[in-house]
């Protein structure tokens, strides 16, 4: 089987990266969420509105859905993806002001959280 894999350019190790990357089974990403009060348009083309349940992150899709749990008290809410970032190191999900205040007050400004799609 590794002469075969050699043969067409693969090794094992590029073979359960790809599995990992289309695996159906969901993730959970452990990280820093914050909050973002832009204006104008998202990078999907949707106007931003901060009084929507929806977020930016640097590689999901748009339209993904995905629960963004506080794990320091527990709250959780469902978001949809609809624009890119946060570009800050150790930040993976950018909530709107109303997504925020579900999960934490808007002056904790940072929090660790765990995202998981749905």
């Amino acid at each position: 089987m590794a002469k075969t894999l050699a043969a067409a350019g693969l090794t094992l190790a590029s073979l359960a990266a790809t599995a990992v990357l289309f695996s159906p089974v969901a993730s959970a990403e452990t990280c820093k969420a914050s909050y973002y009060s832009g204006g104008g348009t998202t990078a999907s083309g949707e106007r931003f509105d901060p009084d929507k349940l929806t977020a930016a992150h640097k590689t999901l899709p748009f339209g993904t859905r995905v629960k963004v749990k506080n794990r320091s008290n527990g709250k959780t809410v469902t978001v949809r993806i609809n624009d890119r970032g946060p570009f800050i190191t150790g930040r993976c999900v950018d909530l709107t002001p109303k997504a925020f205040k579900t999960i934490a007050p808007l002056s904790q400004g940072v929090v660790g959280v765990t995202v998981t799609k749905v």
